[in-house]
């Protein structure tokens, strides 16, 4: 498992005021598709390509398309919903699959309540959204539902991470695929709670509200 933490002021900047506990939920949002289209670009360095023949209005040359198949992008709701337009922006034409998944607060463990993603994911290259990378145990329930489809290459886009979540899911997963975390920031650890500390919050309750 590989670890990409963007070091760039303008994410620095932003990211600074995601934990902000006095940015409004507007504002959050707005900053996360920022963010999000900043790691994204990080993310998709390793986006398998194919050369076209093309010819401008001076001459014929040779370019670049994405290869086939596309890209499938796979949010966790609810929090990676927001950071699906973010994602969308650099990847427009790759297909949306959805994974719902929530935290159990006694176990911490995740549960599963909704799925929609192709039964074959072969030779697919897959991103995960994923704001908050804390226990672990929800992005890894994540990938076994794509390695179980037949991936094999997924990259998990996240805010920020835990030290902690980021050895579980690299001791869960091992070598079964090639799995890349591409985040803003690796914090401190993780509180009694499993929040990430300094973490910036509960990322769902912030982009949308908190719902009862």
């Amino acid at each position: 498992m590989r670890v990409h933490v963007a070091d760039h002021p303008l994410i620095a900047h932003k990211l600074t005021i995601l934990r902000d506990e006095t940015t409004r939920s507007p504002t959050f949002r707005l900053l996360v598709d920022e963010l999000v289209t900043l790691l994204a670009y990080e993310a998709t360095r390793e986006v398998r390509t194919t050369t076209v023949e093309i010819t401008t209005p001076v001459a014929p040359t040779t370019g670049t398309h994405l290869a086939s198949p596309q890209p499938i992008v796979v949010p966790i709701l609810r929090a990676g919903l927001g950071m699906l337009d973010g994602m969308s922006r650099l990847l427009p034409t790759a297909e949306v699959g959805f994974l719902g998944m929530q935290r159990d607060e006694q176990t911490f463990e995740a549960i599963t309540y909704a799925e929609r993603l192709p039964d074959d994911l072969s030779g697919r290259q897959c991103y995960v959204l994923d704001p908050m990378l804390a226990t672990g145990h929800t992005l890894i329930a994540a990938i076994e539902y794509l390695l179980a489809r037949g991936a094999v290459d997924v990259t998990a886009i996240c805010l920020l991470a835990a030290p902690e979540g980021l050895r579980t899911v690299e001791e869960a997963i091992g070598a079964r695929g090639d799995v890349t975390i591409v985040t803003a920031a690796v914090d401190e650890r993780l509180n009694e709670q499993k929040y990430i500390v300094p973490g910036l919050g509960d990322a769902g309750d912030r982009l949308y509200g908190v719902v009862d």
